[in-house]
């Protein structure tokens, strides 16, 4: 048989266009190499499913992505947040929207995402083949004729999706195969780093505050001195440096070759000038006869009051109000900011995406189709796209899956 549409990668992408085609008429085969399809959605916000961030304007939800999100726009305006939620609901999954934006099944079960779209590839008449891996293409003319897998099966089709996803959570799969044939195939692969991940730093004193979360700070991110990304939100601190949301977006900007030329600046009071800071430490400390770790607590965790003094050099043990004018003083600008030099970022079997991948100059952000092959089209991960946590690069592979599935024709 000669398929319509043969897809490698059964991971999100692949999964939506799968069930997008077929349920187009199309015949259409989907190939993954490991026993089972989704393993990687199933893992996606510890095993319940964030599907995507409930930012309906697909103009917001591009811009997410940086510049590049313009690459989005057709895709999202015409599959998007929206889209998703009425896709799952109107096959029976019970969604909801958290506080944080992020939306999961109510169940909290990825297996109900999975199933859904499992079971309407096959309901479609698409044919799902698993424990299968490629082992080399034909080309003519720039077209692929066929996939040979290796066990010898040849696979014949009119156009081909290969949606592999990257390199992040090898164990599930993502060994980088896709990035490997399309080098070969001419295209332009954007250097590859880990992204969405925990970030080390050079000071040893974030031992010490080891699985201390803070709920709304700043992260400002410099390279070389030159301010380069800002994030809010929560961060946690871990035995050798920075996790949480507001990090892990952070990390998305670090290239991992040149790590150590960032640093990131953690505003520990946002919107709070000096002068601010300054006026309410004076007031916690002029007529306190505790001692001066102790007052501060008053505006800070205790953790961060000893690292704040650690830091000016004033010991914690002094009563408050000895003071003098100079040295409260110097206390306003530590509070304010507290700056720590990137040593890594964590490797990707800690992070939750890949930075780079294919050039988009070279990808139809219309149709998903290559420019460089004729009836190739690349969806998902693949892509050199990274958005942020919470569900952002979920809806990726989705729109950019159903793109794909709905492009394809016979």
């Amino acid at each position: 048989m000669k398929y319509d549409l043969a897809i490698i990668g059964g991971g999100p992408a692949g999964l939506m266009a799968a069930h997008r085609a077929s349920e187009l008429s199309r015949k259409v085969i989907l190939i993954e190499k490991n026993p089972r399809l989704g393993v990687k959605l199933l893992i996606t916000g510890g095993g319940r499913c964030n599907l995507t961030h409930n930012i309906p304007d697909y103009r917001l939800m591009a811009e997410s992505f940086g510049k590049d999100g313009r690459f989005l726009l057709s895709a999202f305006s015409r599959f998007g947040v929206t889209e998703i939620i009425a896709f799952f609901e109107n096959r029976g999954v019970k969604l909801k929207t958290e506080n944080d934006n992020k939306v999961f099944p109510v169940s909290d079960s990825a297996n109900d995402i999975l199933r859904i779209l499992v079971n309407g590839i096959r309901e479609n008449g698409g044919l799902i083949q698993t424990s299968s891996e490629v082992k080399d293409f034909v080309l003519e003319d720039h077209k692929i004729q066929k996939i040979i897998l290796t066990n010898g099966q040849e696979i014949s089709a009119n156009n081909f999706l290969i949606a592999t996803g990257g390199l992040s959570y090898s164990g599930t799969g993502s060994s980088g195969d896709g990035y490997r044939w399309l080098k070969e195939f001419g295209h332009t692969i954007k250097p590859l780093s880990p992204a969405l991940t925990p970030i080390l730093v050079k000071e040893k004193f974030v031992k010490d505050l080891e699985g201390l979360s803070l709920e709304n700070v700043i992260l400002n991110l410099f390279y070389k001195n030159k301010k380069i990304a800002t994030e809010q939100g929560p961060i946690i601190f871990t035995a050798a440096g920075l996790s949480g949301p507001a990090a892990l977006n952070i990390s998305r900007h670090i290239d991992f070759q040149f790590a150590q030329n960032f640093r990131i600046e953690i505003v520990l009071q946002p919107g709070k000038t000096l002068e601010d800071i300054d006026k309410e430490v004076l007031k916690l400390v002029s007529a306190s006869n505790k001692f001066l770790k102790n007052s501060l607590e008053g505006m800070l965790p205790s953790r961060i009051v000893e690292l704040v003094l650690f830091l000016s050099g004033i010991d914690q043990e002094r009563m408050a109000n000895s003071l003098s004018k100079v040295e409260r003083k110097s206390l306003a600008p530590i509070i304010s900011n507290v700056n720590l030099n990137v040593k890594s970022i964590e490797g990707f079997n800690r992070a939750m995406i890949t930075r780079g991948g294919v050039d988009l100059k070279e990808v139809d952000s219309r149709t998903m189709c290559s420019k460089i092959i004729s009836n190739l089209f690349l969806a998902g991960e693949i892509l050199d796209l990274a958005g942020p946590t919470g569900g952002y690069n979920l809806q990726l592979s989705w729109s950019t899956g159903w793109v794909t599935g709905s492009t394809v024709i016979t």
